[in-house]
């Protein structure tokens, strides 16, 4: 082999390794369900005339409650068993300013479930544009109230988060930020998920 063959092989390798990464990408993407719709306020703006990162984390965190409870996590469920759901990481990337009047979407993805922790991917995106505002993966953990210590979910609930969990275990949350596919997304609600 030549020193040009081993460059166009490790070339061809890599283009190989992208392709597949946006196809796995792509589908996991699909997948989402939808768990937030809102409108930026003036009062969620900085000086700089942007929204605020707490505002951020603050609609994300209404995403991740939306999902629970999609999922049987009510507020019912938790008082009545006496646990609760503690945030233990949150990994956020911010892609494009939102300003006062836009209206965004967050559709949420599971990325894996245990017996005691879940990893999902939120995504948001304005919905005029449909450009990807901001992208954030968590990672949550079931919790008894009184003992402070990680609890297993009811099973009924990893049961129906497994359905939705994407066969795709090899999205990484890490790498995934910088290539998700921008654009508006599908309008067939069956693609889409506007039909819950």
């Amino acid at each position: 082999m030549y020193p040009d063959d081993d460059l166009q092989l490790a070339s061809t390798i890599s283009e190989t390794n992208t392709v597949l990464r946006h196809s796995v990408i792509n589908e996991f993407m699909s997948e989402l369900i939808l768990t937030y719709r809102g409108t930026i306020y003036p009062w969620h703006c900085d000086h700089m005339g942007h929204m605020n990162v707490m505002w951020y984390t603050g609609k994300f965190d209404e995403a991740s409650w939306q999902m629970l409870a999609r999922f049987g996590l009510t507020r019912s469920y938790l008082r009545e068993q006496n646990s609760l759901m503690a945030a233990v990481q949150q990994d956020t990337t911010y892609k494009r300013e939102l300003r006062a009047g836009d209206v965004v979407t967050i559709r949420t993805g599971i990325i894996e479930v245990r017996e005691k922790v879940l990893r999902f991917l939120h995504e948001m995106r304005n919905d005029e544009t449909g450009e990807i505002a901001a992208f954030t993966a968590l990672t949550g953990v079931h919790m008894d109230m009184e003992m402070r210590r990680a609890h297993p979910f009811p099973t009924d609930f990893l049961d129906r988060v497994r359905q939705h969990v994407s066969d795709h275990g090899r999205v990484d949350p890490d790498n995934i930020h910088d290539t998700l596919p921008q654009g508006p997304y599908p309008t067939d609600p069956a693609i889409s998920g506007a039909v819950c």
